[in-house]
C-alpha cells in the first residue's frame, strides 16, 4: 500500500514538473506591449518556484531549459537551440537555474512561509539580474568594464524592475490561492 502511494506521489509530482516546464515555454511566448515589451517568462518561474517548492521548481526550469538546448522554439520570440543560451540574452535564460538554487536555498534554511518566498524570488531575482547582465555584457558589447556594466544595467533590468516585482507579488498570490483551494 505504501509503496503504490509513493509511486502515484511520484507520477504527480513528474507530471506537475512536466506541466510546468510547458506553462514557463508558453508564458516566454506572450508579450505584454509597454514601451519596452516584456514576456511573462519569469512570472512562469515564480510560480514553479512558490507553487512546486524550490527543488521540484527548479527541475522544471532545467528540464524547460533542455528543450531549447534540443532545438524546440520554447525561449522568447518562438525561439531555440543551443546557440540561444550563448547569445546576448543567454545569461538570463542561465540565470533561472540561479534564481531557483537561491530560492531552494533560502526556503530550505528558513521556511517557505510568504515573506521567505518573497525573499527567495527577490534574491534570486537580483542574482539572475547579475549573472544575465555580467554575459550580456561581455558578448554583446564584448568588454567586462564596471562602465559598461553599469551602461547595460539601464538597459537591461531598469526596466523591467517593476514589472519583475508586480510578477513576484503575483506568483505568491497565485501559490496561496492554490494553497488556499486546496485545504
Amino acid at each position: 500500500m505504501k509503496t503504490q502511494s509513493k509511486s502515484k506521489e511520484y507520477l504527480r509530482s513528474c507530471i506537475l514538473v512536466a506541466i510546468f516546464a510547458s506553462i514557463i515555454a508558453v508564458c516566454s511566448f506572450i508579450a505584454i506591449p509597454s514601451p519596452i515589451p516584456f514576456t511573462l517568462q519569469s512570472l512562469a518561474i515564480f510560480s514553479a518556484l512558490t507553487i512546486l517548492g524550490g527543488k521540484r521548481g527548479l527541475i522544471s526550469i532545467i528540464l524547460y531549459i533542455m528543450l531549447g538546448i534540443i532545438g524546440l522554439p520554447v525561449f522568447s520570440g518562438f525561439s531555440g537551440g543551443i546557440g540561444h543560451l550563448f547569445g546576448a540574452t543567454g545569461g538570463y535564460i542561465w540565470g533561472f537555474i540561479f534564481t531557483a538554487l537561491v530560492y531552494l536555498v533560502i526556503t530550505r534554511i528558513f521556511n517557505d512561509s510568504v515573506k521567505f518566498q518573497a525573499v527567495g524570488l527577490v534574491s534570486g531575482l537580483l542574482v539572475c539580474y547579475i549573472s544575465g547582465t555580467t554575459w550580456y555584457t561581455a558578448v554583446y558589447l564584448g568588454e567586462l568594464s564596471a562602465e559598461a556594466f553599469f551602461s547595460s544595467l539601464t538597459v537591461c533590468v531598469v526596466p523591467f524592475l517593476i514589472p519583475d516585482i508586480v510578477k513576484i507579488i503575483l506568483s505568491i498570490l497565485i501559490c496561496r490561492k492554490l494553497s488556499a483551494t486546496k485545504g
